[in-house]
């Protein structure tokens, strides 16, 4: 596999999202706790290099290989 583990990680938070199932106005309000705390993660994860604890925290956290 030549993505890296951000690449892998990031790929699985943007499908978390797409499929989380909240409602248009849910995400408009932020009312999903779910959506937010994703959302956040997306977020922390734009802001480190690919080798940053916290792409190993957040793989693990979300299951990804």
């Amino acid at each position: 596999m030549t993505d890296s583990l951000k690449a892998r990680v990031r790929a699985k938070l943007l499908d978390q999202l797409s499929g989380d199932g909240a409602t248009d106005a849910e995400v408009a309000e932020g009312d999903d706790p779910r959506f937010n705390a994703i959302s956040d993660d997306l977020a922390a994860l734009d802001e480190v290099d690919d080798g940053d604890p916290l792409v190993d925290e957040l793989a693990t956290r979300y299951w990804v290989p």
